[in-house]
């Protein structure tokens, strides 16, 4: 499998459990899974802009902010929600603001999910 393939499978993958961790009433993994979709997405944006995939959180902030400021803008957002989740109990509001973001990223690079 390529990068585009892994991330598109991984993508999927993060989405789905974070809707069955949803289902259960499980936020705090659900925003998890959510948030990873996202970040998958978001990794498969900017190797179909740019040709390549960052190798970290630092680099993947630093690239969209230079290039991509509304993907940056989504990741800023929820980004502090997912380094809270492993100490706070998250809500399922904020679970559906995460997936949403995540859904719009999926769209961003014509991924069905």
């Amino acid at each position: 499998m390529n990068k585009e393939e892994i991330l598109i499978k991984s993508g999927r993958e993060y989405y789905s459990s974070g809707n069955d961790e949803f289902i259960k009433n499980r936020y705090n993994s659900a925003v998890v899974l959510y948030f990873k979709a996202l970040i998958s997405f978001t990794d498969l944006f900017i190797l179909q802009m740019t040709g390549n995939t960052p190798s970290s959180h630092n680099e993947r902030f630093k690239i969209t902010s230079e290039r991509f400021s509304e993907v940056y803008d989504l990741l800023d957002k929820d980004f502090p929600f997912y380094q809270s989740s492993y100490v706070q109990i998250m809500s399922k509001e904020l679970a559906e603001v995460i997936k949403d973001d995540a859904t719009t990223m999926a769209e961003k690079t014509k991924v069905k999910i």
